[in-house]
């Protein structure tokens, strides 16, 4: 046994269902997770108060039988496995309660994925709910953005396929395990997905997608996401969970008005009358999402012809580029004082390379 790894314990742990909560009282108790490997199990339970039903797991798992067959079948399932101790796992995870330890998958996590929306919503999507995703996920992967969504039919399923046709890319998370496809018409969808991005789970091999796996694989979805766009929904609705976890977890969301007369928009009014931001335009997100600002005043200024500007007006372009900005702020910024600012930022508004959004807050056209 002396060959496994702190990782490796980890992932076997988990792989016998093994919960969170008691993974983090076992990191906090254990300065090494390998000790586990060969202490006396039988006492664990009086230490750190794990129940017999977990205790008899991993004592008939403990042997290197089962952890072979287990890092045997990962590997030629082709599984990608991230747990809390990589330096590729997920920093926004990190801070979530309830943190996954472990999570499986199948193609690849980028650094631009950081750059990442969330969107849910009915299974059962309308003609209007299905064409306002279509229409934002493209503008949204349009921006860079990577796609974030639950791999269910109906707005899970336009928001991972729009992505895919623009070229874009897309993150599934599944509430049951990686090799447990659902629902099965989603086969070829979920192997769309792992190519343009990836398919991820928490739960482990053969785990089925029972219903309270779903509020689980909700918290994942809003952890990755810097904000959450809910389309359609009934005012019971798995797609509500997910919103109100955004908003524990600190990000926005963002709902779709709807007809008030429609069971499938019932649930996303009443977001909005609780106080989610209407989602009327693409500039809703933007104006929240301070990275996305920031990601798109970059693309603009890699994209202006500085051959032509002076070396005063191209430091304040440079300054742009972190997104929308007050003039005082610029002057602060560049270290000029603000009636150079002025004059140089109305040069650049007639050079078309600035515009003013509102009361002296300017941007990169």
């Amino acid at each position: 046994m002396d060959k496994y790894t702190e990782r490796d314990v980890l992932i076997w742990l988990n792989s016998i269902g093994i919960t969170n909560k008691i993974l983090e009282r076992l990191c906090e108790y254990f300065p090494d997770l390998r000790e586990l490997l060969w202490t006396d199990l039988g006492k664990l339970g009086s230490i750190i108060g794990i129940k017999d039903k977990h205790l008899e797991k991993m004592i008939k798992s403990r042997n290197m039988e089962y952890m072979d067959m287990l890092f045997s079948k990962l590997e030629k399932e082709n599984i990608k496995v991230i747990t809390i101790l990589d330096s590729d796992y997920p920093k926004r995870l990190k801070n979530i309660y309830d943190k996954p330890y472990v999570l499986y998958g199948k193609g690849s996590l980028l650094e631009e994925d950081s750059l990442a929306i969330g969107i849910v919503g009915s299974r059962k999507a309308t003609s209007y709910g299905k064409w306002a995703c279509e229409k934002f996920s493209k503008e949204l992967v349009n921006m860079g953005v990577t796609i974030l969504s639950g791999l269910a039919l109906g707005i899970d399923t336009v928001a991972h396929k729009t992505a895919i046709r623009e070229g874009g890319r897309t993150i599934g998370i599944l509430g049951n395990g990686i090799d447990v496809i659902y629902p099965k018409t989603n086969k070829n969808l979920y192997d769309e997905v792992a190519s343009n991005g990836m398919v991820l789970t928490e739960f482990p091999f053969k785990t089925q997608p029972m219903a309270y796996n779903f509020p689980r694989r909700n918290r994942i979805i809003s952890g990755l996401s810097l904000g959450i766009v809910v389309i359609e929904a009934k005012e019971k609705s798995g797609s509500l969970i997910t919103a109100h976890l955004a908003l524990e977890q600190g990000k926005d969301v963002f709902a779709l008005p709807g007809n008030i007369n429609s069971l499938y928009s019932r649930g996303t009014n009443k977001l909005i009358k609780d106080g989610a931001r209407p989602l009327l335009e693409i500039e809703d997100i933007v104006e929240e999402i301070k990275e996305l600002q920031l990601k798109i005043s970059q693309d603009k200024g890699n994209k202006i012809d500085y051959s032509n500007l002076s070396d005063i007006e191209i430091k304040i372009v440079e300054i742009m580029k972190e997104g929308p900005l007050h003039s005082d702020l610029i002057s602060y910024k560049t270290g000029l004082d603000i009636s150079t600012v002025i004059s140089v930022i109305t040069i650049l508004e007639l050079k078309g390379i600035i515009k003013e959004l509102n009361s002296r807050v300017f941007t990169l056209c």
